[in-house]
């Protein structure tokens, strides 16, 4: 018996050494296609690898490991976005009257998805269209909602420790589908509790602006506008005054931040204007945004990356050409990353990258749904 215990024995300290030597053998592989990255042999690799690496949640240390500060700011210059300071002209925005299909791009995308019966799929039709998009680094699901009445913000106020997965949200305020954004706390895929504004059915659910730089409230008013308004700096009460006045509806925040430990944006589009960028404005990754047209449908994005189907993921002009071609007026950035989905009629279009939440998306606090 001994001899057998000591035989297991034996074959388990050979098992588990082959499986070490496994994962330190793919660990050296790893830091040496970094290093690649990062060694000056190609430009090109190396901004993409720094631009990217930074907007991820828990490893922008990676670009560090590999490249000063200065090198770091210097590539981050480099693949910077202009400043936006116009704000949202709404008399450019018309929404039509029970808002009805209108032109979109069906020639680039596919045919309307739907289940149940030939007279469901007429009636969504009319206002509802999904579209796929592929482009060189990335695929992108489009939601265009042509009715925005029917898009709303669904919380689980009062904030709890954990979130709910996007089908909760949608399934539990018997929406047809929805789209993460907003900042929130990501850690350990937590998501109970958002940052900066939030704003559900015209009360203001979440107050606390002054913790982030460069925070930008998006969302809805209450005659159906997108509006994107920079609150950096404000105060909660300057808040409470802003949705008043602007007659905000439903809304969340994300951050216009760009330096050597973080790059975030925002606006997209305003007012017809494409947002002027050196670069590629950004690196790519997953991205969740949203827009309006000109007869007020709501465009709602959201591509996949970090080798999802051997993609990297989109960068910012890939979100603002597909948002100008679409017709967007105004559009903004959502999110990114991890977080990005979109669930519409029983089943996810767009699920988490990672691959222990495959079929799913991380835990929210929030999301934009549609009924």
């Amino acid at each position: 018996m001994k001899e057998i215990w000591l035989n297991i024995g034996i074959w388990t300290g050979r098992v588990f050494a082959v499986l070490l030597t496994f994962v330190a053998a793919v660990a050296v592989v790893l830091l040496l296609i970094l290093n690649m990255f990062c060694d000056g042999t190609s430009p090109a690799a190396k901004q993409v690898f720094v631009t990217t690496i930074l907007e991820t949640g828990q490893l922008k240390f990676l670009a560090s490991w590999f490249l000063t500060p200065e090198e770091i700011n210097e590539i981050v210059n480099q693949n910077s976005m202009e400043a936006m300071d116009e704000e949202v002209n709404k008399s450019l925005i018309v929404v039509a009257a029970n808002s009805n299909k209108t032109g979109s791009k069906n020639e680039k995308g596919t045919a309307f998805v739907s289940t149940g019966t030939e007279t469901e799929k007429a009636e969504k039709s009319e206002w509802l269209e999904i579209e796929e998009i592929h482009g060189r680094s990335f695929f992108a699901t489009l939601m265009i909602v042509h009715d925005p009445s029917r898009v709303s913000l669904a919380t689980i106020y009062p904030w709890k420790t954990y979130g709910v997965t996007l089908d909760v949200l949608v399934n539990d305020n018997d929406a047809i589908g929805g789209i993460n954004g907003g900042l929130y706390k990501s850690t350990n895929n937590s998501g109970g509790s958002p940052y900066g504004v939030v704003v559900s059915g015209g009360e203001i659910q979440y107050n606390d602006p002054e913790k982030y730089k460069g925070l930008v409230l998006i969302g809805l008013t209450e005659d159906d506008i997108l509006d994107i308004v920079d609150i950096d700096g404000m105060k909660p009460a300057e808040i409470e005054t802003l949705v008043a006045e602007r007659k905000i509806r439903d809304a969340v925040s994300f951050q216009e931040e760009a330096n050597d430990k973080n790059n975030h944006f925002v606006k997209l589009v305003i007012n017809g204007e494409a947002r002027e960028m050196n670069g590629m404005g950004s690196g790519c990754n997953p991205r969740t945004a949203i827009g309006q047209t000109a007869d007020g449908s709501l465009l709602l994005l959201v591509t996949n990356g970090r080798g999802i189907g051997g993609n990297l993921g989109a960068t910012a002009s890939d979100l603002i050409n597909i948002m100008m071609e679409y017709g967007a007026v105004n559009a903004a950035n959502l999110d990114g990353g991890s977080s990005s989905c979109m669930y519409y009629d029983g089943e996810y279009l767009m699920d988490s990258v990672t691959f222990y939440h495959a079929n799913s998306s991380w835990r929210l606090p929030f999301a934009f749904i549609v009924k």
